[in-house]
């Protein structure tokens, strides 16, 4: 019997999903939902902020100047490399060409429907199986809506990074100066001469604090990285301090350290929390503080298993780790992957959040990978019988670290795949003098 299966999203977890569900064109029949007029998802760079021609948020958390913070031959999916020629280290651009080039070698266009948006995921009980309902409609005529019935559904919509998250600060209503999320953020012109309190110190606040700190006077990187993560060797206008205490009066920022400092922005690198409001609560969905809940193996719907999401997880590598996320749904489609009981799957996925608590991580961090839980990757693999990117998230984790170790130049290297499953980065000279 041919199963229907909807894919929410045409981002790159999203066209994975329709590559892999087309591949078995006798056993699937997918439909993508886009809302947008093209494939690639966040890495669609737009100026614009805020919402779009149609009233629609924007999704994309592109700046004009942003490479990948993670070398080519970490992110790539493992049955569509990428082009051995170009540097290893990507303009955005060239990702979404990579994605683009992806939906067009699998022929994916004939499977989405572009601008249109998803409104309604609802469970219905047809002859004692669950089917989803999707009630959608056109951007360009939100009014006129239409119902399908599909036998499985797959969340693709990068959810978990589109709604920016701010911390409450204490007089932060008193603040004169200006403020921005990083999801906002485009250009470094805004801030020329000015003093900025970049929050947060992992990859968009090092990013931002680098791109920012060549047109202002003075950036302060405000974070609570432990000190394995501390930050060497930024720009010599960037100083760091502890996470922000307060705000006083009307431009002074107070960390908790101590060090207080004159502010005329902050820019909030503060990460984003998960969103899907077309879920209904019938779905059996819930989101608390970021944690996405229950999902068996952050990817299957412990109520409803024809029901999992693409993509969740972060600080990871990503396309090859889609690819496993997406193999793990299909398998439990077509029956060659048996999932525990309802009440087993429960109990793992409280395990494990339940170690995050205890590790010291916070809620939100409930679907992180990078550091701690680097062997989801290999569980990943193990279940779902493909082979271990061992060699894409050990280079994901080398240039993680170095990230903080040289934030201005670790891009400048290259990684070489050696034999299977084997690499080397060629270093270069700011990285040798930095080491020593």
């Amino acid at each position: 019997m041919m199963l229907r299966v909807a894919v929410i999203g045409a981002g790159p977890a999203g066209l994975c999903a329709a590559r892999h569900l087309s591949a078995e064109p006798d056993r699937y029949l997918p439909t993508v939902y886009e809302q947008t007029a093209a494939v690639g998802g966040a890495w669609v760079y737009r100026d614009r902020v805020g919402t779009d021609d149609n009233g629609l948020p924007v999704q994309s958390t592109i700046y004009k100047n942003l490479r990948t913070n993670v070398p080519k031959e970490a992110m790539f999916f493992p049955d569509f490399p990428h082009d051995s020629s170009i540097q290893s280290y990507l303009h955005h651009s060239e990702v979404l060409q990579y994605l683009e080039n992806y939906a067009e070698h699998f022929g994916l266009h004939k499977y989405i429907q572009f601008l249109t948006r998803v409104n309604v995921v609802k469970p219905v009980h047809v002859h004692g199986d669950v089917k989803w309902q999707i009630t959608t409609s056109k951007v360009t005529a939100p009014d006129r809506t239409s119902m399908e019935q599909f036998d499985a559904v797959m969340v693709c919509n990068g959810g978990p990074f589109i709604t920016p998250y701010t911390p409450f600060i204490p007089g932060a209503s008193q603040f004169q100066g200006r403020t921005l999320h990083s999801h906002h953020y485009r250009v470094p012109e805004p801030f020329r001469g000015r003093n900025v309190v970049i929050a947060g110190g992992l990859s968009s606040g090092i990013d931002l604090s680098v791109d920012i700190s060549e047109v202002a006077k003075h950036l302060v990187l405000s974070h609570s990285n432990p000190p394995a993560m501390h930050i060497h060797n930024l720009p010599p206008n960037v100083t760091q301090a502890s996470r922000i205490e307060s705000i006083k009066g009307p431009n002074i920022v107070r960390f908790r350290d101590g060090q207080e400092f004159w502010a005329d922005d902050v820019v909030f690198c503060t990460g984003s929390r998960p969103s899907f409001p077309f879920l209904t609560p019938e779905c059996g969905i819930t989101i608390h503080q970021g944690r996405v809940s229950p999902l068996y193996k952050h990817v299957i719907n412990t109520t409803h298993p024809t029901m999992s999401f693409g993509g969740l997880t972060n600080h990871s590598i990503s396309f090859a780790l889609f690819q496993l996320q997406i193999k793990l749904a299909l398998g439990t489609l077509d029956g060659s992957i048996s999932l525990p009981s309802k009440t087993e799957m429960d109990e793992e996925v409280d395990r494990d959040f339940a170690s995050r608590l205890e590790a010291g991580l916070a809620p939100h961090q409930a679907h992180e990978i990078f550091p701690l839980y680097t062997s989801y990757i290999t569980e990943l693999a193990a279940l779902t019988g493909q082979p271990d990117p061992q060699d894409q998230t050990s280079m994901s984790a080398d240039s993680f670290m170095r990230m903080f170790a040289d934030p201005v130049g670790y891009r400048n290297a290259e990684y070489k795949v050696t034999v299977p499953g084997t690499w080397e980065r060629v270093p270069y000279l700011d990285e040798n003098q930095a080491a020593k």
